[in-house]
């Protein structure tokens, strides 16, 4: 696992396979960073599906409204749903969509971003300053390259935790 350097800025995710550290940046975009912290404290993305998972893409998840495959999991539903927070502003950057960095998914309306985000798998510059990058994998991203593909995959994956490091 990487050194954390920043334990209340840090995301530990785990996956099947192993842990995922993700490094959250609140100096670029401090209301997506601080959205992802607070559903994790809640245990919000626990158990949520990986609902949408292209290769040489993307894995999409983070919908806590119907894609909790132990509490709600709808599957016909997955990626349509969000939290009870409100939506978030776009937070737009010069950072890019490099392999490993989380982008915030959302509608065709640039301000409707809430729980559910994208992780790279590749550079993916065409979304640059199309969505907003708010993190990036500093370890692990092995385990993130083993999730099941598939929209929606036919045995999707799961976030089985996510935490702030601060909180482990």
């Amino acid at each position: 696992m990487a050194e954390i350097k920043d334990p209340e800025n840090t995301i530990i995710m785990t996956l099947k396979d192993g842990e995922v550290v993700i490094e959250l940046l609140p100096d670029v975009a401090p209301k997506h960073s601080e959205r992802m912290k607070a559903l994790a404290r809640a245990g919000k993305y626990d158990n949520v599906a990986f609902h949408r998972v292209i290769d040489g893409f993307m894995a999409q998840t983070g919908d806590v409204e119907h894609a909790n495959m132990e509490d709600g999991w709808n599957p016909r539903r997955a990626g349509t749903g969000g939290s009870d927070l409100p939506d978030l502003p776009a937070e737009f950057s010069r950072l890019p969509h490099d392999r490993g960095t989380l982008g915030a998914a959302r509608s065709q309306n640039p301000n409707s971003a809430n729980s559910q985000f994208f992780i790279n798998f590749k550079d993916n510059h065409f979304l640059n300053g199309q969505y907003t990058v708010y993190g990036r994998v500093v370890s692990g991203m092995e385990h993130v390259d083993r999730i099941q593909r598939g929209e929606p995959p036919e045995s999707p994956d799961r976030m089985i935790s996510v935490k702030v490091a601060a909180d482990v």
